[in-house]
């Protein structure tokens, strides 16, 4: 029903539009009268309504000549060949982008730190021997071995006459030796003796581990200018490598058992250690008394580390005549010089 009104609708503008227009020449009828119907007549309005469209004519480009052919073909073959490239260019973007995904899923690896080998040091002549005199005494201690220079450029060495102490209520040692199994050792310049472990000291609010313990001969270090035939050195070490060192005067009068032990068990060689299966009580090797002096000051003997606490009894302890004498059959003198005392503070119990 609605394609009969379009085209009831058609006829009807088609009529009115032949009635308004004027008449045609008489060509135009007989192109009418050509498809089988009478001109202006409904059948002809029907007929050429129902012609098919003709498409516009196709606008025929005038033929080109050799040279524009062969500027269009060079044209032609530029354009294929910029999209050759530009094809590549992308896969090798894509490739790129690829590889950089994958590599950042990928754990990194750390990388190790570079190790750099330490620089040799440079040794001068005799470098690894000194001695307490001659050539290679104290001295030339600094200059034997560049790695000692504080022997000769420190400010806080040791020792020193200990003198002027300001009496303050200084705390007790706290002091926990237990018997240990030891060795002993002659080391060319003293006789050592080498401790396990379990005696130690408490000052400062700080624990230093007893490590070893050495003698000279006379005392390194003086009390108000007065000098003692023998000191012990009880050398400490904490968990941070810092040293206190316990220094105990030593006088002739009675034998110590402790001593004793340590030259029954005296090497025959040096520098090859003797163990024993005996053990030895530290607190024999103190005095009784047991207030002290203290400052800060260096190991006495090369490479003279400074930043060394020294913990010095005020009360001396005793060995006999003999037990001194055989230590002096091998060091007969292994003491430091005094050193300066460069207004360092020093306490003392009251």
């Amino acid at each position: 029903m609605r394609a009969v009104s379009l085209l009831l609708g058609s006829l009807l503008f088609v009529g009115l539009v032949h009635a308004a227009e004027p008449a045609e020449p008489a060509t135009k009828p007989a192109a009418a009268s050509d498809h089988g119907a009478k001109p202006g007549s409904v059948a002809a309005a029907i007929k050429e309504v129902n012609q098919p469209v003709k498409p516009p004519s196709v606008i025929k480009e005038p033929p080109m000549s050799g040279a524009e052919r062969t500027l269009a073909r060079d044209a032609a073959q530029r354009e294929e060949e910029l999209g050759v490239r530009l094809k590549a260019s992308l896969a090798r973007l894509e490739k790129a982008n690829i590889a950089a995904r994958q590599a950042a899923q990928r754990p990194r690896a750390v990388p190790r730190p570079r190790v750099v080998p330490a620089e040799p040091v440079v040794m001068m002549p005799h470098a690894t021997h000194w001695d307490y005199e001659g050539e290679n005494g104290p001295l030339q201690w600094g200059r034997i071995n560049p790695a000692w220079s504080q022997c000769e450029s420190g400010k806080r060495q040791s020792p020193i006459d200990i003198r002027d102490g300001i009496r303050v209520d200084l705390e007790p040692i706290g002091i926990d030796y237990k018997p240990a199994r030891f060795s002993v050792l002659d080391n060319g310049h003293t006789i050592q003796v080498n401790l396990g472990a379990g005696n130690t000291i408490t000052v400062g609010g700080k624990m230093y581990e007893l490590v070893q313990f050495h003698f000279h001969r006379p005392s390194e270090e003086r009390i108000n200018g007065r000098s003692f035939s023998m000191v012990v050195h009880l050398v400490h070490k904490n968990a941070d490598g810092k040293l206190a060192v316990i220094a105990a005067m030593i006088t002739d009068g009675a034998a110590s058992p402790l001593v004793q032990t340590i030259w029954n068990n005296l090497p025959l060689e040096k520098n090859e250690a003797t163990s024993s299966s005996m053990t030895i009580d530290m607190n024999q090797m103190l005095p009784v008394q047991r207030e002290y002096y203290t400052y800060m000051g260096s190991l006495t003997s090369p490479p003279c580390v400074e930043g060394v606490l020294w913990l010095v009894m005020k009360e001396p302890i005793q060995l006999s005549a003999q037990q001194m004498a055989i230590f002096a059959r091998l060091y007969p003198m292994n003491a430091r010089p005094i050193q300066p005392g460069s207004g360092r503070l020093i306490k003392e119990s009251n």
